[in-house]
């Protein structure tokens, strides 16, 4: 059995560009003000363990309560006011559910955002799972745990697995844990390190088509 699991940010949702003017523009100037960290450095991760990263690596000038506010409050913004939802996607899952392939949402986002997406686009019912890094304690991407966690929830080898990812960190979780990386191109990321995918895309359509290849 294949099972596919989609990463949110970047892929269900076109929030990345948002999330990266947030990080470029306000969070990161604010959080580490003498130290110029590129998005990409943090991207994927875990928004509380890109706190502690940073701190860790930087020291940080603003408290982790205030980090985590400002973090909220734009989730809220990105996700019921800015971003759109992947073309396509509910027909796919749709085609998947109709061949069983077992579906599942694999974010380092908490679950409160995921759930904003889930009812923004009406998906709620749309995945066999919905899994949120918090689930786990484990380090997020790009550790495989959470790739690794998934694919238990469903019930599938994570070999027997498709993975769908767009930043450098997710692609390298999805990889080290053993699964078909489909890497998802967009223009936020860049020119990122794509190179522990087996496939690159760059549109909805490209997407569709080699998931369904690899569920065949």
């Amino acid at each position: 059995m294949t099972a596919v699991l989609f990463d949110m940010d970047g892929v269900v949702v076109d929030s990345e560009d948002f999330w990266v003017d947030f990080q470029r523009e306000e969070i990161l100037p604010a959080t580490v003000p003498d130290t110029d960290v590129a998005v990409a450095e943090t991207s994927g991760m875990n928004f509380r363990e890109i706190y502690d990263y940073l701190e860790a690596e930087y020291g940080t000038a603003i408290s982790r309560e205030e980090f985590i506010q400002r973090f909220n409050a734009a989730a809220e913004e990105i996700y019921t006011e800015r971003a759109s939802l992947l073309g396509g996607l509910p027909e796919l899952l749709a085609e998947l559910d109709a061949r069983d392939v077992p579906t599942a949402l694999v974010s380092s986002s908490p679950h409160d955002w995921i759930g904003m997406v889930l009812e923004q686009f009406d998906l709620e019912d749309s995945f066999d799972r919905v899994i949120s890094a918090d689930d786990i304690d484990a380090a997020s991407k790009p550790e495989p745990d959470v790739f690794e966690y998934a694919a238990g929830e469903l019930g599938v080898p994570a070999a027997d697995c498709v993975a769908v990812e767009d930043s450098a960190n997710g692609i390298t979780a999805a990889a080290r844990a053993d699964m078909t990386v489909v890497a998802y191109r967009i223009e936020a990321h860049g020119d990122i390190d794509r190179s522990a995918a087996d496939v690159i895309v760059d549109s909805p359509a490209a997407l569709r088509e080699r998931v369904l290849e690899l569920t065949t």
